[in-house]
């Protein structure tokens, strides 16, 4: 396959975000109470359900990007949708890493590092 790396790369961060936007969705509010509690002595303490939503959605779409990425690499050799997919993901993930180092929650700010590598390289790969 010519778009192999990039197609896998898509998939992870398909099912990534998607699982993760899926989650959130089906325990709203133990996902909400788990974070109100993390963020409770930073400067999010305020708007916590907000800024779960803004979450929500940036990884929804990146999930559904990806997905559309995977099949428009694979239908026609395109690849816009991927890489709105990889730069929208590297956002998402910047933003999650904020909020970890902003709760001074280094180990989880490390693994979201870990995530974040392959999507950069997305990035790379898909300009």
């Amino acid at each position: 396959m010519e778009h192999l790396t990039e197609i896998l790369l898509l998939l992870f961060l398909a099912i990534t975000f998607l699982q993760s936007g899926w989650d959130k969705i089906v325990d709203w509010k133990g996902n909400l109470g788990w974070l109100q509690g993390h963020f409770s002595k930073t400067l999010f303490k305020d708007i916590v359900p907000l800024l779960l939503c803004v979450i929500l959605v940036l990884e929804s779409i990146s999930g559904v990007f990806a997905v559309f990425g995977v099949v428009q690499l694979v239908a026609s050799d395109g690849n816009s949708f991927g890489f709105y997919a990889a730069v929208l993901s590297s956002i998402t993930l910047l933003f999650l890493l904020l909020g970890q180092r902003i709760a001074k929650d280094y180990d989880g700010a490390r693994t979201i590092v870990i995530y974040f590598i392959p999507t950069v390289f997305l990035v790379f790969l898909m300009q």
